[in-house]
């Protein structure tokens, strides 16, 4: 059974998530621990992404890849690492979101 390329898109900007997170507690790359686990969620992003590009085109897969990736680490930067929670920076979570739906929406994959 074959999976379908977006699921593999979706698996490849969650993986950036926990590369973009990870990045902050790596202090530079200075901790070996934190430092390896974002090396693995960097490579497997990638990898996950590649799969997808096999049959979405780049301009839509690496913008909704890069989006998923800023949105969900926006959240988790605001939820649980004291990131602002002004409206505007929400308001334009929905703006990014709006554009990966239309990315989406308008591709022919």
């Amino acid at each position: 059974m074959e999976i379908n390329p977006w699921i593999y898109l979706v698996l490849a900007g969650i993986m950036e998530m926990g590369w973009a997170i990870g990045l902050k507690f790596t202090e530079g790359f200075t901790q070996v621990i934190p430092s390896v686990i974002t090396a693995g969620f960097m490579i497997l992003s990638l990898y996950l992404l590649s799969l997808a590009l096999k049959s979405i085109s780049i301009g839509t897969g690496y913008a909704i890849w890069t989006g998923i990736g800023a949105i969900g680490t926006a959240i988790i930067g605001m939820l649980l690492l004291g990131d602002s929670k002004e409206m505007g920076r929400v308001a334009c979570i929905f703006i990014i979101i709006t554009g990966i739906l239309g990315l989406k929406f308008f591709s022919n994959n």
